[in-house]
């Protein structure tokens, strides 16, 4: 149920694949809501040679993460309420902040931070594949004022949620609930598990640690558990 309250799209760094160690400062809220974004999703296949025929067909091999696009724009016109240019040095701090969040390389790893893309319905996990910034604004000394970052995410999924998702025998796949009125977090699991007894480990998996005041609207991961009797 929406509230009338504007919800800005939110951009989070981690440090690790299981998004449960927070980049630094690593927060970014879009000045403006976005117009557009695109999902791309590709099948791979690989052509085989039929048995007894000279013809190949193609065979699936697998179903890749996605990608994902989005546009973020940055402002210190003054146009929008707040960004002006007080500091004269325009959006360069600004795009600084935002490339420490999705490009710049995580610790020993050398590699860039996974992040979290998260507004209304939207919530995202990936890491960054490419990113262009088109500056179209300057002030009179040269300085930038507007710029837009065309950037694009490769999806991720933790490595046993992807054997598990990939395991057309298991019945353990993902599922991602939204909390509704009443709901507690022990009835969620039991409605997902048939047995309420795993709902810390789902409280763990979504880092929760305020589990017994769930809001509602809010989406709840429930991964692959081995049961137990």
């Amino acid at each position: 149920m929406s509230t009338g309250e504007l919800k800005k799209l939110k951009v989070t760094g981690y440090k690790d694949e299981r998004f449960t160690q927070k980049v630094g400062d690593g927060e970014f809220s879009t000045l403006l809501n976005p117009e557009k974004y695109t999902f791309k999703y590709k099948v791979e296949y690989t052509e085989a040679q039929g048995q007894g025929t000279s013809a190949t067909m193609p065979k699936f091999v697998r179903t890749p993460p996605e990608d994902f696009e989005l546009d973020f724009l940055f402002d210190r016109t003054g146009v929008i309420k707040g960004q002006d240019n007080a500091s004269g040095d325009g959006i360069i701090d600004d795009l600084e902040k935002f490339k420490k969040i999705v490009f710049d390389y995580s610790g020993d790893e050398h590699k860039p931070n996974y992040v979290m893309i998260g507004w209304g319905t939207l919530l995202f996990k990936g890491t960054l594949l490419e990113m262009s910034i088109e500056f179209k604004l300057f002030g009179s000394d040269g300085t930038p004022l507007r710029a837009v970052a065309k950037t694009k995410f490769k999806g991720t999924v933790e490595d046993d949620l992807r054997v598990a998702k990939e395991n057309n025998n298991s019945p353990d796949l993902t599922h991602i609930r939204v909390v509704n009125l009443g709901d507690t977090l022990p009835l969620m699991t039991y409605r997902i598990y048939g047995d309420s007894k795993y709902y810390l480990e789902v409280a763990k998996a979504n880092n929760l640690s305020q589990f017994r005041k769930l809001e509602v609207g809010q989406k709840i991961m429930f991964p692959p558990i081995e049961k137990v009797s």
